[in-house]
């Protein structure tokens, strides 16, 4: 384990209580500013490379009647940024529409195939408008151009050495962009580029302008879904999102969405986003249609945005039937990896009847249990395999898979994503030759710090501060996700009482070694139970628990074991977070 430990900064004095400075200063922060989530605080569009050029695409296209097409990705960030631009686009009275693609028959972005699928844009030309994915769409956006589109890319994945041939590219990540942020999610993207249209309508006396305020619900959901970093401007659009949904303005499709999942809306927080909104709407581009997703973030009804959620939900609910069968399936080859007396520096895993749309959450599952980066493969459309790759912090999955395309060009099909989670294709005869290399990729990275899994805490907690109100101070303090961690505690503890619960999951009564009242603990996803007679190391999580309308605090165990080994101190300054 490594302890952030901190000191207080003078600049931080206002801020109650002392351990809330001290986890505020663990992250970095060292300015009150910092916390400061006034939509005055956010940069201004006009630091991003290509904005002026993509207003210009779109206000032509708007003024001129040609036909605009919106193409998105089969996630959530995809879902919420095509339905923000459709929003604003039609306030403006465009002809838009949007195109979905396929995850099994269309592939990742605009591709060939998506091209084709949309048809020409007919004599007077058209302008394609890509969110959330196209800066690796080459010949996605030759095809376009070739069939009489003008295109617009928007984009916040990692670009490649060459970039599309695009009429105007925004993603703050190319080179030469000078814009603040480098971590916004495609939503956040696409926010501020019609953020700048509208600024250009309103300069062409265009009096009925949108609220860009009342599109920060969607922002905050696709931000959190697609885990981005939460660095201070992600911290602001997400903080005013979940304010408006809290203060009952959310839009009803992510109302609907909360509340099929048993969430409060009016106590939304990123953890209701990250494992229940996000996952319902994902699990539409997984195994069916991002299409339903969108249905359900621009209905304008309770009832339409209710039957859509419901949707969402049985199609998550088959989502998780597939998971579990999968994983099962996956078993054999975390046990083959347990066995060895030494982890291996990478897992490549594939299955003939594996679905495509699950692979990266099997990856996910595996880099968890095993602490290596992995890959997961299924059969994809024409004969290929579609691999979901994910890694470690301090490992860039995206370099490793550009040092084996660097070894061996044509292995990789073609390939994309972030430091930690990208996807790929190869023929399924390539399969060997690339787990060979990958591995040996990730060896050439994998230092011994880097391999070694870590729990980053923000030390102990005294006795009183186990209790619900230092819960809720520490829920209201975020929003906190990647980047930006919750606060995660550790300490030795007593085990008072214990029981199996649920679907093989650990439920504790447990009391801190140094003092305070007993408080319940859940460690989920272990169906043993812990030897009482012992003190035990937890590495947890303290949240306000809310069961039949009462609230009480408890804690979320992360880690448990009996004695802590090599147990690290060291000043937070030395420590970085991935």
């Amino acid at each position: 384990m490594v302890e952030r430990v901190a000191s207080e900064t003078p600049a931080l004095g206002g801020v109650q209580p002392a351990l809330l400075r001290r986890i505020y200063a663990g992250r970095g922060v060292t300015d009150a500013a910092e916390l400061d989530y006034r939509l005055a605080g956010l940069p201004d569009f006009s630091a991003l490379k290509g904005i002026d050029a993509a207003v210009d695409e779109l206000e032509a296209a708007i003024v001129a009647r040609r036909p605009i097409r919106i193409v998105g990705d089969f996630d959530a960030d995809g879902a919420t940024s095509t339905t923000l631009a459709m929003d604003v686009l039609e306030a403006f009275g465009a002809t838009v529409d949007f195109f979905m693609p396929h995850r099994a028959t269309h592939g990742y972005g605009l591709s060939p195939t998506v091209v084709e699928a949309i048809g020409p844009p007919g004599a007077a030309g058209g302008l394609l408008l890509t969110v959330d994915n196209g800066i690796a769409s080459m010949s996605g956006v030759d095809a376009a151009r070739a069939a009489g589109w003008r295109v617009v890319v928007t984009d916040h994945h990692l670009p490649g050495e060459r970039l599309p041939a695009a009429e105007a590219i925004v993603n703050p990540n190319q080179a030469g962009c000078g814009f603040a942020c480098k971590h916004l999610a495609g939503v956040g993207v696409v926010f501020y580029v019609m953020a700048a249209l509208r600024a250009r309508m309103a300069q062409r006396g265009v009096t009925a302008l949108p609220r860009m305020g009342e599109l920060l619900d969607l922002v905050a959901v696709g931000t959190v879904a697609d885990v981005v970093p939460l660095d201070h401007v992600n911290r602001t659009l997400v903080s005013q999102g979940l304010r408006r949904i809290r203060a009952g303005r959310g839009r009803p499709g992510i109302v609907a969405l909360a509340e099929i999942a048993g969430r409060d809306p009016q106590r939304l927080d990123t953890d209701d986003i990250g494992f229940a909104i996000g996952p319902r709407i994902n699990a539409a581009g997984r195994l069916d249609d991002m299409s339903l997703g969108v249905a359900c973030l621009r209905a304008g009804t309770v009832d339409i945005a209710r039957q859509a959620a419901e949707t969402l939900s049985s199609i998550n609910r088959q989502r998780r039937s597939v998971q579990q069968r999968m994983q099962g399936q996956a078993e054999p080859a975390l046990a083959r990896v347990t066995a060895l007396e030494e982890a291996p520096d990478a897992l490549v895993v594939h299955e003939p009847d594996w679905h495509e749309g699950i692979v990266g959450l099997i990856a996910s599952r595996l880099r968890e249990r095993m602490h290596r980066p992995v890959v997961a493969f299924a059969p994809g459309e024409h004969g290929e395999l579609k691999g979901s790759a994910r890694s470690i912090p301090g490992l860039h999955i995206r370099d490793a898979l550009a040092a084996v395309d660097a070894e061996a060009p044509g292995l990789i099909t073609r390939f994309g994503g972030h430091a930690q989670a990208a996807g790929l294709s190869l023929p399924p005869a390539a399969l060997a030759d690339f787990a060979e290399r990958f591995r040996a990729a990730v060896a050439a990275r994998l230092t011994p710090d880097i391999a070694t899994r870590e729990y980053v805490t923000d030390g102990e907690l005294d006795g009183p501060d186990h209790g619900l109100e230092t819960a809720a101070r520490l829920r209201d303090a975020g929003p906190w996700g990647a980047g930006f961690a919750a606060p995660l505690f550790h300490g030795a503890y007593h085990v008072l009482a214990q029981r199996i619960v649920g679907s093989g999951h650990l439920k504790l009564t447990v009391q801190a070694v140094n003092g305070g009242a007993p408080i319940e603990a859940m460690i989920f996803n272990r169906d043993e139970l812990l030897d009482d007679s012992r003190v035990h190391r937890l590495v947890f999580r303290l949240q306000v628990n809310e069961f039949r309308g009462r609230q009480s605090a408890n804690l979320i165990v992360e880690h448990c074991c009996v004695d802590a080994p090599g147990l690290v101190r060291r000043e937070r300054s030395d420590v970085n977070e991935s």
